[in-house]
């Protein structure tokens, strides 16, 4: 193998780290475009032909100039290292996860945390200088079932986005650029913890147009957070936003939405984490996302109300209250 991202035949390839449900849908839609995929897991997968699995790092930074990586947050530091002992600056990172990582505060007069985009770890943590991100509606079993999907693929590098629309894009997924980096991961993250609100709301019997309008909120409000960060605003507004979103709306599902309609219905959240069975990151991430916008004075009651009230477990009549008795800023 070489690095050069090229085969025989001059197929692409592509290396994924990740053998969850997301990495492998990746993975089956790449391979499905005509690339050579080379995938990481530490368990044995089955896998469709056009990929290949494999637990050695050197053979993923060796297979493929462009590494894609799925994996959780609570891994994705420890792994970056891992990783960046087998890289240079010639490889190319990008990533597909909805999270954002928490770390001390680099200023000496705030006693906190800050959060860190997966972009920024990968930077600190690897030689590699050029980044990506992928987020937006697209759904992990469509993409895995072939159905026609769209995502979105953010990097400051018109030649990262040129080469993921080429080893991942294909006849049924269309990918659309961005150069907003940052806006891009934190609306992936935003939207996970407006997801539990919607799935609460589904729960708690909201009306459609009750629902409409918390969504519509939310999202401006996931945009003032996100420019709080550096993100441009319109970034929420497309597909990593609200497109996002209203796919997380119909996906009954997903698990941000399962958790919120468990808990409207009166679960413990160790109990509807247990039913669903898989770690939800939106559930530790919102707090930390409400101190953020609290520190930066930001208005944010919906992003608000998921972490303090509906992951808290108060009463479902309360935080509806709640939500309807806000003061009103700003136009519709």
């Amino acid at each position: 193998m070489n690095g050069n991202g090229k085969g025989k035949a001059s197929r692409p390839r592509l290396s994924v780290v990740g053998g969850g449900a997301w990495g492998v849908a990746l993975s089956t839609a790449a391979a499905s475009a005509g690339t050579e995929v080379l995938l990481y897991s530490r368990r044995e997968l089955e896998l469709r032909s056009g990929m290949v699995r494999t637990d050695d790092l050197a053979m993923i930074a060796d297979h493929a100039r462009t590494i894609l990586l799925a994996v959780p947050t609570t891994h994705v530091r420890e792994l970056a290292r891992e990783l960046g002992d087998h890289l240079d600056g010639h490889h190319v990172l990008v990533h597909g996860i909805r999270g954002l990582v928490p770390r001390p505060s680099s200023d000496p007069s705030f006693d906190g945390e800050e959060l860190a985009t997966i972009s920024a770890v990968l930077r600190e943590e690897t030689p590699a200088r050029r980044f990506g991100a992928l987020g937006g509606p697209v759904l992990t079993e469509e993409l895995a079932a072939g159905a026609p999907s769209v995502m979105a693929v953010a990097s400051h590098y018109p030649e990262v986005i040129e080469e993921i629309r080429n080893t991942l894009g294909g006849a049924n997924l269309r990918i659309y650029p961005s150069d907003d980096l940052i806006g891009l991961e934190w609306a992936s993250a935003l939207v996970s913890i407006l997801a539990i609100a919607m799935g609460f709301a589904r729960g708690a019997g909201v009306g459609a147009g009750l629902v409409a309008g918390f969504a519509t909120r939310g999202v401006h409000e996931c945009a003032r957070v996100g420019v709080a960060a550096g993100a441009v605003e319109r970034t929420f507004l497309g597909l990593a936003g609200f497109g996002d979103l209203l796919a997380a709306m119909s996906q009954l599902n997903r698990p941000e939405v399962r958790l919120g309609h468990a808990l409207a219905s009166g679960e413990s959240m160790e109990s509807a984490l247990a039913k669903i069975g898989q770690r939800i990151e939106a559930v530790e991430l919102a707090p930390r996302v409400a101190a953020f916008a609290a520190r930066h004075k930001v208005v944010a009651p919906i992003l608000s109300t998921v972490a303090h009230g509906i992951v808290a477990g108060h009463p479902v009549d309360d935080l509806v209250n709640a939500l309807m008795t806000q003061p009103i800023s700003g136009n519709a």
